[in-house]
């Protein structure tokens, strides 16, 4: 018999043993039912490495994480490399040695004493990064640990969840960002799930349980904000009087004189002199010399249960939402309706994309032009406003596309496919062209370059030269103005987008980004755009100027611009009106085009967009004046929509947001007893019976 070395024994062990202790959790990240990603993470003793990678409408993050974890099972090591979703570069460090803990992201090198349990929040983290923080704080005292870089991170235990035949607890984890995180941990401890209306991450094997788990994020998160719009919702049974404002008119565009407003039962009800007396039984709201102006519209919205209430606070009343969970979209439109949880007013798109590997999962992904017609179909029997064309669709299919939307009295809008540009979908039918950047990428770009890619974003770089008289601009701006094609720049995208720089505040944001919770403030102040040195920089920044000039160019041909954000926070439609205005654009126009213009274009302005007898009770409250400075609309101290107040100081902090502006002074009449009757007496009845 052949002897092992003893030395080679003792290393085969330990190798064994090491094999042995390794830890595998791989979790598949899903997207409108299919697959568009991956977790991978191996644990062996107190290290983890992780792979993460997603891949979704031709962009995602790739990144490499490692993690040497302490007795206490929060970081002591924390590296993460690779590219974030648009192809940045990605460092990260973290390491706490002797009370001293010291990280490097995207703002820089910082450093904090920590005394006491503190944990680190990755700026790139993958969601495996969930668990790691459900385990650490369910060990905290109160269910609480103060986090890094600021802040703290709280749980909430929501109770068992059955999935499948298996029994998991659900969690939510606040205070990373606007909203809360919402988990499933198995028996272990170990994440089995990263809960979303629209999708899921989840343990490898269980992908087949992704509509179960879909329901359970719907059912939770509807729970939650059914109790905020309980907290937040005043509605008073009395006409309410608001004394002391100054109404915009967006018909003439001007702030008029202080007068009182007074509305019931969801309608105004009159518009009256300062001085006239209030009827019996009002309740009074006291203006204090503010401004009355007709609700926002967010022209591109993708909303969400905890989108539709941030909405609200920021003035924003009614929404057309470009492309949704076909499922989610109808029910949440339905909750709001019920007033079961708190939203804006809710136009449906039917979103409509073409397979290929860089489609955006989402709506419908059509593979042929049959299946695409039938969508439309699908779409208009659904009540859908419009239909949405994004990336991947073949350019060859548009033409029957809008034949046929058009047949069943719907209009088409869209991005501009691949290989093809703004004047070829014009003439293929488009009646309205959405996002800058994809207009004018067709006058730079060569027709075999694949903006299925995030060279939708990096080629803008090309346009900080191009010469707007040239007659390639010239020709699409024609058709634009003499086929009366609309337009919904969302511009603010592209300045987030274009406008990060690491370690400042994105301008998207600038003005108000000290109100926001540090996670959203980190990615603030986190460049998107891939940037290689200064030349790429400045390059960004004269694309976004020329987006600018784009803007003021197409609104002095008369082609309407839709105000739209493809943002979530609604304080976002308030930058990309103020970006209208650095454009040369006027005040006044800026704010009929947020207001009455797209009510108009919708056919709603019979009802909606301005302050009239008779209209709706939709409008917002400022204590300034934006036809001075558009900066005053972060500050709204009231929001009305259908005659139900909202106050933006109240429903703020219930997402780590701080307030912008008081609430005004309410006063509500004295209770009186009144007899509801039982109608017209029987004889009086009978004289109009036949």
């Amino acid at each position: 018999m052949k002897l092992i070395p003893v030395a080679l024994l003792v290393a085969l062990l330990a190798s064994a043993s090491a094999a042995a202790a390794q830890v595998h959790e791989r979790l598949s990240v899903i997207a409108n039912g299919e697959k568009v990603g991956s977790v991978d993470a191996v644990r062996t003793g107190d290290r983890v490495a992780i792979h993460y990678d997603v891949k979704n409408n031709g962009r995602g993050p790739t990144m490499d994480e490692a993690i040497d974890l302490g007795p206490d099972g929060l970081p002591l090591r924390w590296t993460l490399d690779g590219k974030a979703t648009f192809g940045g570069d990605v460092h990260e460090r973290f390491a706490r040695d002797d009370g001293i803990a010291r990280w490097t992201d995207a703002m820089g090198a910082r450093q904090a004493q920590v005394d006491g349990a503190a944990l680190y929040i990755g700026q790139s983290a993958s969601p495996w990064a969930l668990g790691l923080y459900a385990r650490a704080l369910l060990k905290a005292p109160k269910n609480t640990l103060p986090a890094l870089p600021g802040g703290q991170l709280h749980i909430d235990p929501l109770g068992p969840a059955t999935i499948g035949t298996a029994r998991y607890q659900a969690y939510a984890i606040s205070g990373i960002d606007l909203s809360p995180d919402l988990i499933l941990l198995d028996e272990q401890q170990a994440l089995f799930a990263v809960l979303d209306t629209g999708g899921a991450t989840v343990r490898e094997g269980h992908e087949g349980d992704v509509p179960a788990l879909s329901a359970l994020a719907t059912r939770l998160i509807a729970q939650r904000y059914a109790a905020l719009q309980q907290r937040f919702a005043h509605r008073v049974d009395a006409p309410v009087r608001i004394r002391n404002v100054h109404v915009f008119d967006p018909v003439s565009g001007k702030r008029g004189d202080p007068v009182s407003v007074v509305f019931a039962d969801g309608r105004i009800t009159g518009i009256q002199p300062l001085d006239a007396p209030a009827s019996p039984g009002e309740a009074l709201i006291d203006g204090a010399g503010g401004t009355l102006m007709p609700g926002l519209h967010d022209m591109h919205a993708h909303v969400s249960l905890e989108s539709a209430l941030l909405y609200l606070a920021a003035g924003v009343t009614s929404v057309r939402d470009m492309g949704n969970d076909n499922a989610f979209l109808p029910d949440l439109i339905h909750r709001i309706a019920a007033g079961e949880v708190a939203g804006p007013r809710i136009i449906a798109n039917g979103f409509l994309e073409g397979r290929s590997p860089y489609s955006a999962r989402l709506g419908i992904v059509a593979d042929s032009e049959a299946a695409a017609l039938d969508a439309v179909r699908w779409y208009a029997a659904r009540g859908h406003w419009q239909i949405k064309i994004y990336n991947s669709m073949n350019p060859a299919w548009v033409p029957a596309i809008t034949r046929e939307a058009h047949r069943l009295g719907m209009t088409v809008t869209g991005h501009i496919p691949a290989f093809t540009n703004a004047d070829a979908m014009i003439g293929a039918g488009y009646d309205e062209v959405t996002h800058i950047n994809q207009l004018m990428l067709g006058w730079v770009l060569d027709p075999k370059e694949d903006t299925r890619t995030p060279l939708r974003l990096t080629a803008m770089k090309r346009t900080a030269t191009l010469d707007l008289r040239s007659p390639p601009v010239q020709r699409t701006i024609d058709l634009m103005a003499s086929g009366r094609i609309a337009h919904d720049p969302t511009a603010v995208t592209l300045e987030l987008l274009m406008g990060g720089r690491d370690g400042k505040p994105n301008p998207a944001v600038a003005d108000y980004i000290d109100h926001l919770p540090i996670g959203l403030q980190r990615r603030r102040q986190q460049a998107i755009a891939p940037i290689a040195n200064p030349t790429d920089a400045a390059a960004y920044d004269g694309a976004m100027a020329k987006v600018k000039q784009v803007l003021k160019l197409l609104h002095d041909r008369g082609i309407l611009l839709l105000p739209g954000t493809d943002d979530q926070t609604g304080l976002s439609v308030h930058r990309e009106l103020q970006i209208y205005a650095e454009a040369g654009i006027p005040i006044p126009d800026v704010l009929r085009l947020a207001t009455l213009a797209p009510q108009h274009y919708m056919g709603h302005d019979q009802q909606l967009g301005s302050i009239a007898r008779g209209k709706l009770a939709d409008f917002i409250l400022l204590p300034g004046d934006p036809m001075r400075d558009l900066g005053e609309l972060h500050r709204i101290a009231m929001v009305v929509k259908d005659g139900t107040l909202y106050f933006p100081s109240e429903i703020y902090p219930a997402f780590g947001v701080k307030p912008f502006a008081a609430a005004p002074k309410l006063a509500l009449p004295k209770a009186t007893a009144k007899a509801a009757g039982s109608g017209p007496a029987h004889d009086a009845m009978d004289e109009f019976l036949f």
